[in-house]
């Protein structure tokens, strides 16, 4: 969403702060020092909000000292128009008189005209006596061609008609541009324009402010800024009273350290600080986009609001009626408001409880969050009588998987089953797009099983017939004879005949490669890459109204991969000579090729930094289709219209700041060049050529025939309706002929007109489609076209969005422009507009089918088009990757794993949740039992781990692993390698005594031999028993880790006869010599095994294969890289010099050679 409204409190804030510290907006504006010095506005304002957990207002000490001490004017502050006539205006009142008229409405209900919400923000500010003369009006407003500010003589409450009485001085979109030749008007001429009715004295004091409000209008990327009344007094005090303001939201990448800072309290007084525990992004809170009165956000809403926040994808919500019996859930901007538009149109506004959509692909934990929170929604309070509907909506996606979104809204009909089947739900279902047949197989299954009616539709059902269908409607049309759509292709090769390469660039098959050929040349691996030869002949020679054809070249801006292989399979389908990519434009990369497949060979295209290195190298080229960020997409696309022989430029990205997407609009205009977007998924000319992603997968552009040209050409707003309208016309008609989804923003690059007139001049486009929305005026421009006779073809014509008439509030749809700003932009006056300027407008939008294919009809029997015979689709090979998530192929893997799981909404341990991991305080040693054992071992267990790491963490610098480690850490190597070297050492030798520890005295006892017979053995076979023996430690001085942990043993477990055995041992050793201990080794060894076999978690089996495979091992490795790590950091902290050992601590003996060195001669 792009224009939003903030409070007056904010907006006076935003004023106060950056009237005098904006830079102007053009040179001009610059303040001069024969200019006389301008008196700033004072920066007073405060806010006083409700606080419905306490029912209090905000106390006194947290409001400014002057609040105290002046007469003040107190009213709410929540976007509510004309307050003085609703008696929500206190005058001329001190503090305490205005405290209680704030307590005695906060937190209560209001109506104010035809709508009720709950006042909780209010605004103060000091009571200004003035006569009512010095009341002006100024407004400044934003449009298509520029700014607009409207200012009159005769401002406050009973200002009247503005429009008719507002002088107004229009400021063309490039004039504040740097380096354009635009005019910006002149100090006299805003005088001139604006101040005719103004006395002379105040002229130059007003002059100077609404030269810096513009500035500041400019720099803050406001939308909308109206001050009624602006008070000018005789001493040149200028006061602003009331004030409604809008921002771009979209620009908060820009401009939100400029709007925190002015709401940083501080700033104005010393006493204001900030929240405790509080840190922002920037000085000063975040700007606030509070919503429209009587729409406070419910817990629900702000939630969605939250997850939209987070994630890529789009996710909206709003609850208009939570009694409604009528609830939907539906995939996509336009489709959303389509099927609120079918719902209203039936007569069941009054049971539709919520509008909302989600889009871009969110995922299925996504999915299923916004899911859960819908169904959690509909199925409170009592059941109703006659039951309740769920309209699981959309229209055909581009790339979102169908089945995958499924999978997050099947798991939250599963969760809420009960509730479901006590409020009698039915629920219908139609989607489409890319594994639409698993998404509404798996639906149709979940029916079967859930105890819920679910009926399910593809796209062969249009878009909003499963409307009259739930609410109980006959259509008067029957719409059984719609032919079905051709199925979708299935996975395998192209003939060898499907695709012929030009002959100077054929390459062998891959079953080719290794082949000798007569002039004894072997076919090598790399010639199985297609390479394109010639062809880049310069840019042109189309006429203008064809911007795209067969032969149609193209930059991709961005690393987009999954796009381009998505362009080339069009333009391979569509039997094209060459790739309509010849490069890709990435600044962050460096210059590299990527490889794409040519059907079912593979063809490079470089990647490059610049535009510049582009342009030089591919003269054929005059698209270019922008993927770059809302952030970066203004500077790459200035940079793409520097260079003469791009001709069009498609901007996919949305949240575009309206200034920006302006500016490129005009600037693209007066070089000629076509801009389609922003926030477009682009446009498609069947047969030819493919921006982006636009037609979806390539089973939808088989589907809707797409890979041949047909006769109709059409405009939309939507991407998704833009795939719908793909799909009808190939049901009802010859197909497409091109389309164009213009964005759904309010400055559009290209409009409908732009396009429509294009359609119009070319003789292969017979029939034109347009379908426009709700907000903007962009179908009166065609209108006109067709009263005027510019348009003389057809055209068919709906605006969608007809429901907004039906809400009470005010309420944003999809896009950012779909929004009525007067009665002109509703879509019931634009559909009538149109009707009476002889398009054809069907009565409703599901009865747009039917038009289509009248109209069709009626121009094929008038010889207007000759239907061609259909040929066969194309054969399109399947990505691997698609085919396997489709589950067509499968191939075993390359590894297993059984211990971790990513790929999920959360990360898995063993399949426990990494957020049960701390709910549930498993520790350190709990998360050792999942990744090592699989399983969850008893408290006694992990705790007994624990010990283990921290009793192994170090033994001195001296011992040989540390000593590794210190010397690698001195010698200037990194921690990882430091790390590396001190482990190396551990083996049986140091630290590795453990895992034979456990095997010996394990086998020992297994094998039935007592102790002292233990001991006997192995002094028989030469062997020393690992476990025992210290250098230092003995009897009379014993190891107090070992004591600790024979202690922690016999106390928490619940067996420890392996112990037992090993302290027998120890008795045996010792009576030879003291020293001959249980050491810790040993020690940890022996009570391990005690672990596993007797702990109940492990089988015999497992217990002796985790003895066998290194596990305690793992444990002193584990435990022993806490001190290795440690000693690094020490030697880095002491910057400890190259280590080199002393000589006289080595001793060298160059023992006499046997045999004398012979030297070997050189030649």
């Amino acid at each position: 969403m792009s224009s939003k409204a903030i409070r007056e409190y904010d907006a006076k804030l935003l004023l106060a702060y950056w009237l005098e510290r904006a830079p102007p907006a053009h040179p001009s504006l610059a303040p001069t020092s024969s200019q006389p010095a301008f008196k700033y506005p004072a920066p007073k304002v405060a806010q006083v909000q409700w606080d419905p957990a306490t029912n209090s207002i905000t106390p006194d000490s947290l409001l400014p000292s002057w609040v105290a001490t002046t007469k003040l004017v107190a009213k709410p502050d929540q976007l509510i128009k004309r307050r003085g006539k609703a008696g929500l205006l206190a005058l001329n009142k001190d503090w305490e008189q205005a405290k209680e008229w704030i307590a005695q409405r906060a937190g209560k209900p209001q109506q104010v005209e035809s709508v009720t919400g709950t006042l909780s923000t209010f605004i103060l500010e000091p009571f200004l006596p003035h006569p009512s003369n010095t009341e002006y009006y100024v407004c400044i407003t934003s449009a298509r061609e520029g700014d607009s500010i409207l200012f009159t003589h005769e401002g406050g409450v009973d200002i009247g008609d503005v429009d008719a009485k507002a002088l107004r001085l229009a400021i063309p979109a490039l004039s504040t541009t740097s380096g354009s030749t635009t005019a910006f008007p002149t100090r006299q001429q805003v005088q001139n324009a604006l101040l005719t009715h103004v006395p002379a004295a105040k002229k130059d004091a007003l002059t100077d402010f609404l030269m810096r409000l513009y500035s500041v209008y400019v720099d803050l990327h406001f939308a909308y800024l109206e001050i009624n009344p602006l008070v000018v007094l005789d001493s040149g005090e200028i006061h602003y009273l009331d004030m409604a303001a809008k921002l771009d939201q979209t620009a908060e990448s820009i401009c939100g350290p400029k709007w925190a800072v002015a709401r940083d309290l501080s700033v104005y007084e010393a006493k204001a600080t900030e929240k405790k525990g509080s840190v922002g992004a920037d000085r000063g809170p975040p700007m606030v986009w509070p919503a429209p009165f009587g729409r406070d956000l419910t817990k629900e809403e702000a939630y969605i609001q939250k997850l939209d926040a987070s994630t890529g994808a789009s996710l909206k919500l709003t609850v208009l009626n939570p009694q409604g019996r009528i609830w939907t859930m539906v995939a996509g901007g336009g489709a959303s408001v389509v099927y609120s538009d079918a719902i209203a149109a039936h007569g069941f506004a009054h049971e539709l409880a919520n509008y909302g959509e989600y889009s871009g692909a969110p995922t299925e934990g996504q999915t299923f969050e916004y899911a859960k929170t819908i169904i959690d929604l509909l199925t409170r309070g009592t059941p109703n009588p006659d039951g309740k509907i769920l309209i699981i909506g959309g229209g055909i996606a581009n790339f979102t998987n169908v089945a995958s979104t499924f999978k997050g809204i099947i798991r939250a009909l599963t969760m809420y089953k009960n509730q479901l089947i006590a409020h009698s739900v039915r629920i219908f279902v139609r989607r489409g797009g890319p594994n639409w047949q698993e998404g509404l197989k798996a639906m149709r299954l979940l029916g079967e099983s859930l105890g819920v009616p679910i009926r399910v539709f593809g796209p062969d059902t249009h878009i909003t017939e499963i409307v009259p269908l739930a609410l109980g409607i006959k259509v008067g049309k029957n719409r059984s004879n719609v032919p079905q759509s051709i199925p979708a292709t299935a996975p395998g090769s192209p003939k060898a005949t499907a695709v012929t390469p030009p002959s100077p660039s054929a390459a062998p098959t891959p079953g080719e490669v290794g082949t000798i050929h007569a002039d004894g040349e072997r076919t090598q691996p790399n010639d199985v890459v297609v390479r394109f030869e010639g062809g880049e002949a310069k840019a042109g020679g189309r006429p203008s109204y064809r911007p795209f054809d067969a032969e149609t070249r193209s930059f991709v801006y961005g690393l987009q991969p999954r796009a381009i292989q998505g362009m080339l399979d069009f333009d391979y389908s569509c039997k094209r000579a060459r790739p309509s990519v010849a490069a890709m434009i990435y600044p962050f990369g460096g210059h590299h090729i990527q490889k794409f497949y040519w059907g079912t060979r593979e063809t490079l295209l470089p990647v490059y930094t610049s535009v510049e290195e582009a342009v030089k190298k591919h003269a054929d080229v005059d698209v270019v289709v922008n993927f770059a960020s809302s952030r970066s997409v203004y500077s790459s696309t200035l940079e793409c219209l520097r260079y003469e022989q791009i001709r069009s430029i498609a901007l996919i990205a949305e949240g575009v700041p309206e200034r920006h997407a302006r500016e490129i609009l005009w600037m693209a205009k007066e070089k000629g060049v076509l801009i389609v977007g922003p926030a477009t998924v682009g446009g498609i000319k069947p047969g030819c050529f493919r921006i982006g992603n636009s037609g979806g997968m390539m089973d939808n552009i088989i589907a809707s025939k797409l890979y041949r040209p047909g006769s109709i050409g059409y405009v939309s707003k939507s991407g998704g309706m833009s795939n719908e309208l793909n799909n009808i016309l190939s049901l009802v008609t010859n197909g497409t002929y091109e389309g164009i989804a213009i964005g759904g923003d309010r400055y559009p690059g290209s409009t409908f007109i732009d396009h429509l007139l294009r359609y119009e001049a070319d003789p292969d486009c017979k029939m034109l489609v347009l379908l426009g929305e709700v907000g903007g005026i962009e179908e009166y421009r065609v209108i006109d076209a067709v009263k005027t006779g510019i348009i003389k073809k057809p055209i068919v014509a709906w605006a969608i969005g007809t429901c907004a008439k039906m809400f009470a509030t005010e309420v944003q749809f999809g896009h950012a422009g779909s929004m009525a700003n007067s009665e002109l932009e509703t879509a019931d006056s634009k559909n009538r507009a149109m009707r009476e300027a002889g398009f054809i407008v069907p009565e409703t939008f599901e009865e747009l089918p039917d038009v289509l294919r009248d109209t069709y009809e009626r121009l094929v029997g008038e010889g207007v088009i000759k239907p061609k015979k259909e040929v066969d689709p194309p054969v399109i090979p399947m990505d691997y990757k698609w085919a396997q998530e489709l589950g067509l192929i499968r191939k075993p893997a390359a590894f297993i794993s059984t211990i971790s799981d990513e790929r999920g909404q959360e990360l898995l341990y063993a399949g426990m949740r990494i957020s049960d991991v701390f709910k549930e305080d498993i520790g350190l040693g709990g998360v050792v039992s999942l990744l090592w054992f699989k399983r969850r071992l008893p408290p006694w267990a992990t705790k007994f781990i624990e010990m283990v790491l921290m009793l192994t963490a170090d033994h001195g610098p001296a011992v040989s692993g540390a000593m590794n480690t210190i010397v690698a850490s001195r010698a200037g190597k990194d921690l990882i390698s430091s790390l590396a070297s001190g482990l190396l050492t551990i083996g049986s030798r140091f630290g590795g005594a453990l895992d034979e520890a456990a095997s010996m005295f394990s086998g020992a006892r297994d094998t039935g031999l007592t102790p002292r017979e233990f001991v006997d053995e192995s002094r028989k076979a030469n062997k020393l028993i690992s476990g025992i023996g210290h250098k230092i430690k003995s009897v009379n001085n014993p190891d107090l880790r070992v004591e600790l942990v024979k202690e922690y043993v016999r106390k928490n477990f619940p067996s420890h006869s392996l112990l037992d055995y090993a302290l027998a041992v120890e008795k045996v050793t010792t009576a030879k010599k003291d020293t001959l201990i249980l050491n810790v080794d040993g020690c940890i060894a022996v009570c391990f095994v005690d672990l596993l076999r007797d702990s109940g978690a492990f089988t015999p089996e497992e217990a002796d294969e985790y003895i066998k495979i290194g596990t305690l091992n793992g444990l002193f490795v584990l435990g022993r890289s806490i001190g290795f790590i440690g000693h690094h950091l020490d030697q880095k902290r002491l910057r400890a010099p190259l280590y080199r050992h002393p000589a006289d601590d080595i001793f060298i003996n160059m023992a006499d050679m046997a045999q004398p060195r012979v030297l070997g001669k050189m030649a």
